[in-house]
């Protein structure tokens, strides 16, 4: 697959995303696919998706950096949303937050096979310091 073909690949499977299209997310979800080491199949992950969108009802993944060289795709996700709850244990309750999310996706057979991801938790921790310290 080439570079353009992986980004391209790559953006649709984020408008599945953002679309909540989980019937469609297999196009993009390898049947055996893992998130940080853990093995989730297809069923896990679209569990693990729905989750988020659960306690994030607002949340969208938008691209802003991508780098792709077959069969590794990074990306650097930004998000502003406001978790219901608890979020990475911290206490967000309904407030806005804004973070990255750097991801390393490994594609088989034109699929996400493998996902490593880390959350800019401490960006979060920064606004909700902040937040405390106004109110």
């Amino acid at each position: 697959m080439t570079p353009s073909e992986l980004a391209r690949l790559y953006r649709q499977y984020i408008g599945c995303l953002n679309n909540q299209d989980w019937d469609n997310l297999g196009k993009f979800v390898h049947e055996d696919a893992a998130h940080n080491g853990r093995a989730l199949g297809i069923a896990g992950y679209r569990a693990m998706l729905e989750n988020d969108y659960a306690q994030i009802p607002d949340l969208r993944f938008n691209i802003y950096t991508l780098t792709c060289e077959a069969p590794m795709v990074a990306s650097r996700l930004m998000f502003d949303c406001t978790p219901k709850g608890e979020f990475l244990g911290l206490s967000v309750n309904g407030r806005k937050i804004r973070f990255a999310e750097n991801v390393f996706y490994e594609y088989r057979d034109g699929k996400i096979i493998n996902v490593l991801s880390v959350l800019d938790k401490v960006a979060i921790e920064a606004q909700l310091s902040r937040t405390k310290n106004v109110i």
